[in-house]
């Protein structure tokens, strides 16, 4: 099932004008603030008539200016997941899961979704004697419940410390693969759509200004909206070995790469998040650094960045790795596509949230 958007809707000093098409799986809309993001959210949800345009879900048509269609909100079978819970404080979390199943098309049974998502032993509790990553597990919980035909995740982490982001994201993760529901997930944190995205919607100014996959969108230098600290590799990694030292060891396509310990399996598919700016280059092999990560590739394009920056692209048996860099030193290394180089990467450099399923 997917998600088919054209919209546009105009305020005094903002135009919203976006289409896109979301297939199943986790499609991220990204960019910064005022881009149009929660407007689009709003807009699919039914909280706010486009001017004109058509949004579908599969063969369902939600909104169609010249067809007359505007479904009311509680008609179009979305399930909806915010920022803060917005459990009703007054019922346990058993009574709020099973407030979901109300609306739904097809009852659910409760036991799956109460597994996928660990919450077993919180049915009897009130939302107050819940933590915050345990109360966004419950409206997920409930969002799932409803039997929508879309579930809409509005910056569903942005509330949470960090801690409980590392809690919530596999949870988001099992939804993706075994929900089989599609997500349509606001943010605008590149390492949530490095881990999450099947498919990247970048907005600027309530345009789109770049559509594909995670690795494609974020290892595209010159979409702005997503800024010189979000650019970066998206790399497809199997876990190779844990080592006694604290360090997990993965397989990119030949290379390995050693990075924090990370609790999966031997053989678990990963993907891993480079971020631009933690990436050094050298012409050949380094010696006598502190740096395990050496991934050896050959430039594939330079572009000037705003500024004394440049972004160096690498083609690499891992994947396309990309090192923001000076200026400077690109002219001092004398640095030119088809060269063969070596992309450098501290292993705690590739934080926790960088790795995910």
């Amino acid at each position: 099932m997917s998600l088919r958007v054209e919209v546009r809707r105009a305020v005094p000093g903002f135009t919203l004008d976006a289409a896109f098409e979301a297939p199943a799986g986790v499609t991220v809309l990204f960019g910064p603030s005022g881009s149009g993001k929660t407007t689009l959210v709003n807009a699919i949800a039914g909280l706010v008539q486009p001017d004109a345009g058509r949004i579908a879900v599969g063969d369902r048509v939600l909104f169609d200016s010249r067809a007359g269609v505007d479904v009311p909100v509680h008609r179009r079978g979305l399930g909806t997941v915010f920022q803060d819970a917005r459990l009703f404080p007054h019922l346990t979390v058993r009574q709020n899961l099973c407030y979901g199943r109300w609306f739904a098309r097809v009852r659910q049974p409760l036991g799956p979704v109460v597994e996928m998502l660990g919450i077993g032993h919180l049915l009897d509790r009130r939302p107050a004697a819940l933590s915050g990553g345990e109360r966004q597990r419950v409206a997920i919980g409930r969002a799932l419940l409803s039997a929508p035909r879309l579930i809409l995740a509005d910056e569903p982490l942005a509330a949470l410390d960090d801690a409980r982001k590392r809690e919530i994201l596999p949870y988001f993760e099992r939804l993706r693969d075994e929900a089989g529901v599609p997500i349509l997930y606001v943010s605008h944190n590149a390492a949530e759509v490095a881990r999450l995205a099947t498919t990247v919607v970048a907005l600027e100014g309530g345009r789109v200004v770049a559509h594909g996959p995670a690795a494609e969108v974020l290892g595209d230098s010159e979409v702005a909206p997503l800024g010189v600290r979000a650019i970066g590799a998206v790399l497809t990694a199997r876990v190779a070995r844990h080592h006694a030292d604290g360090l997990t060891e993965l397989d990119a396509g030949g290379v390995p790469l050693l990075l924090p310990r990370v609790d999966r399996a031997i053989g678990t598919a990963l993907r891993i998040r480079i971020a631009a700016h933690e990436v050094i280059l050298s012409r050949g092999v380094p010696v006598g650094l502190s740096a395990l990560n050496h991934i050896p590739g050959s430039i594939a394009a330079l572009r000037d960045g705003e500024g004394p920056g440049v972004i160096v692209t690498l083609d690499t048996p891992a994947g396309r790795v990309l090192a923001r860099i000076t200026r400077r030193s690109a002219e001092a290394m004398g640095l030119a596509p088809g060269q063969p180089c070596v992309a450098v990467v501290k292993s705690v450099a590739i934080a926790r949230e960088d790795a995910g399923g």
